[in-house]
């Protein structure tokens, strides 16, 4: 955004504050400055006003001008093709020198004496205006002939250009900028005062009518202009060339000058588009092809904020011109153009950003430049369309203000703030504030966003620096406590030998389902799976950790030990952690211990491998309900009371599908593993007893009978026991012989043969009368 002092200076009185400490303030208030340029004339440079201009004698492309300076008519010869006696131009006298080290001396061209040149706006250091010599007017001050243009305040500026970030589209304007300095330096804005006489001027209704179903969420103003003799100001023109702004037609350049001060969109139609005088013109909103919302008269001649057609910008330099203000909030319109992008002029920049929503500023600026500086007829009246608005409101109290800050502000240094820019605070009830947030103001949504206002306006700089004080929250939550048992968990399996494998939560259902494993109802199935393979949620991890498995054997992986841990899911969704693991081939890499021929994994060795990783559990006889097991080696794994999942060897049809040797899988439930503080238990200080006991017993009494029944006649002195041996053989027939192993001890003294034989007599005769068990 590019902005000149002078320009500024008409919205705000900038009379008193210094260029240094104007961009000192542009950067404190988040308007960061990106460029800054003096104009300066150079002395001898002066108003001259043509009063002849012939011919050159021997050059067809010069001309012998006869200009006059105040105190004398000075002979100049000038190559310029706009060049032409009655105008009042800028001419470099002798001994001026100019931007560029260029000095100015008497001269003869083709024979012909001059005494100067008369300057194009490039050659006096000015941005560029267009072909030919500048032509001044009264637009800079009263013309005095032989005055130095750098005695003009025109030719006496600043141009500032301010790096804006996208939300600070109320800043696109001269206007809005001034609005921001009101803040920040406590002054008023200028009032602008257009003629407001609307005594014998043609009503705008005689000619023109809009048409409208609905609003469609944007604010319209028309005003009509018989344009005549229209001449464009040299004010006008040079400061388009400070902001870099090119037009076509003089009508071009009054909107776009307009717009540029006020921040409101204009544009100019013909009225042959809409009508006629005999007829009404008819201006109709509607909604376009594409869903926007567009103005049609005999056809379609503009998309509001967004474009105009070309066959209806009005490009003649006079007739009967429709000129349009309008406003359409920036999100709705960047939404419209993110879902189907259509041509757009440039216009639509400072629409998607947050044009000014006070049109009628904007119409009543650009017909009080048409009165001016023309001999227009400027219609009464205007037709509008306005849709409602409901300010946002955000409430914020004293203390907040503090809390965010860190300084404490004054109530009525808040209220001033807010009010400089432009918005309404509610009367306050006690230190609460109620701050309405203003139309052109769409990028302030929450406390946040005020809080950034304050701040701005009252200076980072004057906020003193406080050392940083908190309490931190406990974050001892459930979900770090669930995060550290899984690391424990990973942790113990790495150091087991198992490496840990990762895969996605989706697997291919007809492949899960063919174990029977069940799936994901249908109702709520993934609608989008990434591929085809994946496309349910995972009701085990035990189908990934196989197919990586059987990955690692095609490679010529001897030994194999993969661990996961992660969330599957049931029928409704609904999902849980586990962990599961896999071993499969050798149970040790080949090393000279095992001659290079390490032995094969085997129930008890894997058995043992989970133990060091979960700690201690329990086997149950189990009938699995898929068919990734082998019937016969198979068992729940009990922790305590709880099943927490089950260890099996893979069946051996499903080893051969995957191509892998002996395997065995086990799957648990993470919740249901221990974890936590481990409490100290009192042990006994006396020597502990050992003894075994070899029982004949059937072969289909089950483990878990046996135990019950010891369970049911054990003394406290038994401490633990456990199998340590079973035989079978063609003399035991129907019968196993099955030795257990007791670990006695007492937390009172040392036992002694009576009592160590009294606990096992007890057991014994438990397991005769209940078993029908035998001594071996």
């Amino acid at each position: 955004m590019i902005v000149t002092k002078n320009w500024l200076n008409e919205w705000i009185d900038l009379s008193e504050v210094d260029t240094e400490h104007l961009l000192k303030t542009f950067n404190a208030i988040g308007l960061e400055v990106d460029r800054h340029e003096t104009i300066s004339i150079p002395d001898g440079v002066v108003v001259g006003y043509v009063e002849k201009c012939e011919k050159h004698p021997d050059a067809d492309k010069l001309n012998v001008c006869q200009v006059n300076v105040g105190n004398e008519i000075r002979q100049i010869v000038c190559g310029a093709s706009n060049v032409r006696a009655g105008i009042h131009i800028a001419l470099a006298t002798v001994g001026a020198e100019l931007p560029g080290g260029l000095k100015i001396k008497e001269a003869k061209l083709r024979g012909v004496e001059s005494h100067g040149m008369i300057c194009s706006a490039k050659e006096i250091g000015l941005p560029p205006m267009g072909e030919g010599i500048m032509i001044l007017d009264d637009s800079i001050g009263e013309l005095v002939l032989g005055k130095n243009l750098n005695g003009y305040s025109a030719f006496k500026d600043e141009i500032i250009e301010i790096e804006l970030t996208a939300n600070r589209g109320d800043c696109l304007s001269i206007h809005g900028i001034a609005r921001d300095l009101r803040a920040a330096l406590s002054r008023p804005l200028k009032e602008m005062n257009p003629n407001e006489k609307q005594e014998g001027r043609l009503g705008i209704g005689r000619i023109l009518q809009l048409h409208h179903s609905e609003t469609f969420e944007t604010d319209l103003l028309f005003g009509a202009v018989d344009i005549k003799e229209l001449s464009v100001p040299f004010t006008v023109q040079l400061r388009l060339a400070m902001i870099d702004q090119p037009y076509t037609t003089s009508v071009d350049a009054l909107l776009l000058y307009a717009t540029h001060s006020t921040g409101v969109i204009l544009r100019a139609y013909p009225f042959e588009k809409f009508g006629d005088l005999e007829n009404k013109g008819i201006i109709t909103l509607g909604d376009d092809e594409n869903g926007y919302a567009a103005l049609y008269g005999k056809e379609k001649v503009s998309v509001i904020g967004v474009s105009q057609e070309k066959e209806a910008h009005f490009t003649g330099s006079e007739g009967l011109a429709v000129i349009e203000a309008s406003y359409i909030a920036p999100d709705l319109i960047a939404k419209k153009m993110g879902d189907k992008k259509i041509p757009s002029c440039p216009h639509y920049y400072r629409s998607s950003r947050g044009s000014e929503p006070k049109i009628n500023m904007g119409i009543e600026y650009v017909t009080a430049l048409f009165e001016k500086h023309s001999a227009s007829q400027i219609y009464g009246g205007n037709i509008e369309l306005c849709s409602s608005y409901e300010p946002r409101i955000i409430s914020m109290c004293e203390e907040e203000f503090e809390s965010f800050i860190g300084l404490k502000i004054d109530k009525t240094r808040i209220t001033q703030i807010f009010k400089n820019l432009g918005m309404d605070i509610g009367k306050p009830k006690g230190s609460t504030f109620a701050i309405s947030v203003p139309k052109f103001r769409h990028d302030i949504v929450n406390k946040q966003d005020i809080i950034e206002e304050v701040v701005r306006i009252v200076g980072i700089d004057n906020i003193p620096s406080k050392p940083l004080v908190f309490a931190e929250a406990n974050r001892m939550s459930d979900d770090l406590a669930d995060y550290k048992k899984t690391r424990m968990y990973r942790q113990r399996a790495a150091q087991s030998g198992f490496y840990e494998s990762v895969h996605f939560v989706f697997n291919e259902r007809v492949q899960v389902e063919k174990y029977g494993f069940v799936c994901t109802e249908e109702s709520k199935e993934l609608l989008n799976p990434i591929t085809a393979t994946f496309d349910t949620l995972r009701p085990t991890l035990l189908v990934g950790l196989l197919n990586s498995a059987s990955a690692n054997v095609k490679v010529n992986q001897k030994k194999i030990a993969l661990f996961e841990a992660g969330m599957v899911f049931d029928s409704h969704r609904r999902e849980s952690k586990r962990i599961s693991f896999i071993v499969s081939g050798a149970m040790e890499s080949e090393k000279i211990s095992n001659a290079g021929k390490p032995s094969g994994i085997d129930f008890a060795a894997f058995t043992k491998l989970i133990a060091d990783v979960v700690g201690s559990f329990e086997l149950v006889a189990h009938q699995p309900a898929h068919t990734l097991a082998h019937p016969y080696v198979c068992a729940k794994v009990m922790i305590g009371s709880e099943e927490a999942g089950e260890l099996f060897r893979v069946h051996p049809q499903i080893e051969e599908e995957f191509d892998l040797p002996q395997t065995f899988m086990c799957e648990l439930k993470t919740d249901l593993l221990p974890y936590g503080l481990i409490e100290a238990q009192p042990y006994s200080k006396f020597q502990a007893s050992f003894r075994d006991l070899s029982i004949l017993i059937s072969k289909e009494v089950t483990y878990e009978a046996i135990k019950a029944v010891i369970e049911k006649h054990r003394s406290a002195q038994i401490q633990r026991f456990y199998p340590v041996d079973r035989y079978v053989s063609e003399n035991l027939g129907e019968n196993m012989s099955l030795t257990l192993r007791f670990v006695l001890q007492s937390d009172e003294k040392t036992l002694e043969d009576e009592d160590i034989t009294m606990a096992m007599e007890s057991v014994l005769n438990g397991l005769k009368e209940e078993l029908g068990v035998s001594l071996r």
